[in-house]
């Protein structure tokens, strides 16, 4: 029967209830720099890695080593969120914070959960205005990652892989529309997602999510860009 390999699929992507959810920590007053907020899913909270080996916790950490003072992000994400799910996190969150820095990474549960490109495109472009209101109005100071592919983890070897990045793609696609319509930089981490079909170790101990490595090599991607954000604003 297919059944169980199903269920444990749905626990593993969709784990809501079990999964740890970030939202804006107490302010620590002996640190300084700018404000950072990062949206997003699993890949945001860093399922089944140590909130130390989140990426954008490792991006603020490369940005205080480049002498760019960053204080840690909040992180508003969940492992199983899809674009409406986080969106409603946001208004229950009641965060009226205004950040020097937001990030967004969103779709791979929309994907899983076989939902539509349309459906997909009108709620990424309201996450996008959500992201830009936390960012004082100001698109130059957000930046979106593109959607990672599960597909080269072991817990896709017995998929088809070939569709999963089909899919993938198509969504990122859509992505990158989207965040370049609205004047906001994209960042595409999905080429390094997938060099983990041939590196396990950039696979966490779940085998579907990645490891702190993995996020290393997407925060270092992403460094440049953010750099450049900042030094313009």
């Amino acid at each position: 029967m297919k059944i169980l390999p199903l269920l444990v699929g749905l626990l593993l992507v969709c784990q809501a209830c079990a999964s740890d959810t970030d939202t804006m920590a107490p302010p620590d007053p002996t640190e300084e720099g700018a404000r950072f907020l990062s949206l997003g899913d699993s890949y945001t909270i860093g399922e089944s890695v140590p909130a130390s080996d989140r990426w954008s916790v490792i991006l603020a950490d490369l940005l205080r080593k480049e002498g760019i003072p960053v204080k840690s992000p909040d992180i508003i994400a969940r492992t199983g969120w899809t674009t409406a799910e986080l969106s409603e996190a946001i208004r229950q969150a009641n965060n009226t914070n205004t950040y020097d820095l937001v990030s967004l990474l969103i779709g791979v549960n929309n994907q899983y959960r076989g939902q539509s490109l349309e459906r997909y495109r009108t709620e990424f472009r309201e996450l996008l205005r959500t992201s830009v209101t936390f960012a004082g109005g100001r698109a130059d100071r957000v930046f979106v990652l593109s959607i990672p592919d599960w597909g080269v983890t072991p817990f896709a070897a017995t998929r088809n892989r070939e569709q999963i990045a089909r899919e993938i793609d198509a969504f990122n696609a859509v992505a990158k529309e989207e965040t370049e319509k609205a004047g906001i930089r994209y960042v595409d981490i999905t080429p390094i997602s997938r060099t983990a079909l041939n590196d396990p170790t950039l696979v966490a101990s779940d085998g579907l999510h990645y490891s702190g490595k993995m996020h290393r090599l997407w925060a270092e991607k992403a460094l440049p860009v953010v750099k450049e954000i900042i030094s313009k604003n």
